[in-house]
């Protein structure tokens, strides 16, 4: 069964859908509003903070997924270079550094028009895929911060595909 096919009502709140999803994932999450839900999704380097909110005026279903990065002051120019490196590789969604809650973001809005409600294999490729950039590109933003390494270099890391198995 898809999970399309779970929702048989076309009436059902964006964020009721994600609440179902984050139930069906066994992921944690709480609803903090109608509107607003948060919840823990484990990755391979770590556990990410995902925040989806629906804004029915903008018809805007808002993702941002954060991990927590400490990064030494010498080393945020460098950072910064590399979030405009990585960015250019986004295809969706982008990265950001919010330095005074010293946290990393990847921040995307699925924009509906029209009145549409995303479907559940929608949103599900929007958390996957928060989580699948934040994954590619944790390593990279740890060798430029704690590793001295260039974001050039850094980003090998990231661009590389691995092949075979260990």
């Amino acid at each position: 069964m898809s999970l399309s096919e779970e929702f048989l009502t076309e009436d059902l709140h964006p964020i009721d859908i994600v609440e179902t999803l984050a139930e069906n994932n066994a992921w944690d999450f709480d609803r903090i509003a109608e509107d607003q839900i948060a919840m823990a999704v484990e990755g391979q380097w770590r556990t990410y903070s995902i925040t989806l909110a629906w804004s029915a005026y903008d018809e805007t279903l808002r993702l941002i997924c954060t991990f927590e990065m400490e990064p030494p002051e010498e080393r945020l120019p460098k950072l910064y270079e590399a979030l405009n490196k990585i960015n250019d590789a986004c295809w969706a969604g982008a990265f950001t550094y919010w330095r005074e809650q010293q946290l990393m973001t990847y921040r995307y809005g699925l924009v509906l028009g029209g009145g549409q409600t995303p479907h559940p294999e929608q949103i599900d490729r929007l958390i996957g895929t928060a989580v699948m950039a934040a994954e590619r590109y944790y390593p990279a933003f740890q060798l430029v911060v704690w590793g001295d390494q260039e974001p050039e270099e850094a980003m090998q890391v990231a661009i590389a595909e691995a092949f075979g198995r260990a």
